[in-house]
C-alpha cells in the first residue's frame, strides 16, 4: 500500500478535488484518521497543547515530534504524512534546518515537513527543496511566532496584512513549498490567494475557498479542553464518553461489581484440587 505523494496532492487541486488533512500524533489516530480517509496526516507541533499539556507550541522540540512522527508513520495507510519543524529547528540557518529536517524523514518517517513563515523562510525553504525534501508552507496566524503576533488573532485583515500575506504567498511557490496552509485569515483573502497560486492551499479557519481543510484531530473529535476556536467544527463528543467510561469503571471496582467472572482466568479443578493439597502439606 503506497502513501499519497507530493504529486498526488498537486494534481488534487488540478482535479478540484478538496484535500482533507487532520493531526495525529500517534499509531491509534494515525490508523483511525487514515481508515476514514485522511488524504494528509500533519504530525503537528500543535502536539505539544493538545497532548504535552504545554501552553504552546514553543516547548515542543525535535525529540518530541521525531517519536510522534515515527508513531504516525507507523500506521498502515494511504496517507501523505507531512511533520511539523518545531521552534527553533529551522530558524537558526538554513544548514541547521536541513539537519532537522532530514531527522524527521529518516528517524520519523515523515514524507515532506512543514514550515511556518513567509518571506524570511525563502532561502531555508529552497535549501531542502534542493536538498530534495519536499516542504509545506504555512502562512497566517503562524503559532510558533505568536508573542510576536501579538496573541491569537485573525492575520490579513487590513490592507497592508492582506498584501504582505500575498506576497508572502508567491514568494513561498517560487522557492517550491508544494503546498500551503493559510490559518485564521478572512475568506476573502485566503480565496485570492488560492486562485493566485498553482500549488494547493489547506485552510484551517480561512473559509471554503481552500483547496483542503485541515484540523487538529482532538478538536474534531471533542477530546480537547476549553473553548474552541470560531473555526473549529466538533464532529464527536469523545471526552464525554471517556470520562463516562473511567466513571462507570471505578464505580464497578468500588463496588466490586468488576471483574466479573467472565473476566477471570481459572485453574482446571483438577489442579486446583492438587494445589490445595499440596498447600495443606506444607
Amino acid at each position: 500500500m503506497s502513501r499519497k505523494t507530493v504529486a498526488d496532492i498537486k494534481e488534487m487541486k488540478e482535479k478540484g478535488q478538496p484535500i482533507v488533512m487532520v493531526t495525529a500524533y500517534d499509531y491509534p489516530l494515525s490508523r483511525l484518521a487514515q481508515e476514514a480517509g485522511a488524504d494528509i496526516l500533519l504530525v503537528g507541533d500543535s502536539l505539544g497543547n493538545v497532548v504535552l499539556g504545554y501552553e504552546s507550541t514553543t516547548s515542543v522540540d525535535m525529540e518530541d515530534m521525531v517519536r510522534a512522527c515515527a508513531a504516525v508513520a507507523r500506521a498502515p495507510g494511504e496517507a501523505h504524512i507531512v511533520c511539523d519543524m518545531p521552534f527553533l529547528s529551522f530558524q537558526i540557518s538554513p544548514e541547521e534546518a536541513l539537519r532537522n529536517a532530514g531527522r524527521l524523514i529518516r528517524e520519523g518517517g515523515a514524507q515532506s515537513v512543514k514550515m511556518e513563515g513567509g518571506r524570511q523562510v525563502v532561502p531555508t525553504v529552497k535549501k531542502l527543496v534542493e536538498s530534495g525534501i519536499p516542504v509545506m508552507g504555512h502562512i497566517g496566524l503562524t503559532p510558533q511566532s505568536v508573542h510576536q503576533l501579538g496573541g491569537y488573532r485573525v492575520q490579513g485583515r487590513s490592507l497592508e496584512e492582506a498584501r504582505r500575506l500575498l506576497e508572502d504567498a508567491l514568494a513561498l511557490e517560487e522557492a517550491g513549498v508544494y503546498s500551503l496552509v493559510l490559518e485564521a485569515v478572512p475568506w476573502q483573502l485566503a480565496q485570492l490567494i488560492t486562485r493566485r497560486l498553482r500549488i494547493p492551499t489547506i485552510g484551517i479557519g480561512a473559509g471554503l475557498g481552500c483547496d483542503g481543510q485541515v484540523l487538529v484531530i482532538h478538536d474534531l473529535i471533542g477530546l480537547s479542553f476549553g473553548k474552541p476556536a470560531k473555526f473549529v467544527k466538533r464532529y464527536a463528543q469523545v471526552g464525554e464518553i471517556i470520562r463516562q467510561a473511567v466513571a462507570d469503571f471505578a464505580a464497578d471496582v468500588r463496588e466490586k461489581r468488576y471483574p466479573e467472572p467472565a473476566h477471570q482466568y481459572n485453574l482446571s479443578p483438577e489442579t486446583w484440587e492438587a494445589l490445595q493439597k499440596a498447600l495443606e502439606s506444607r
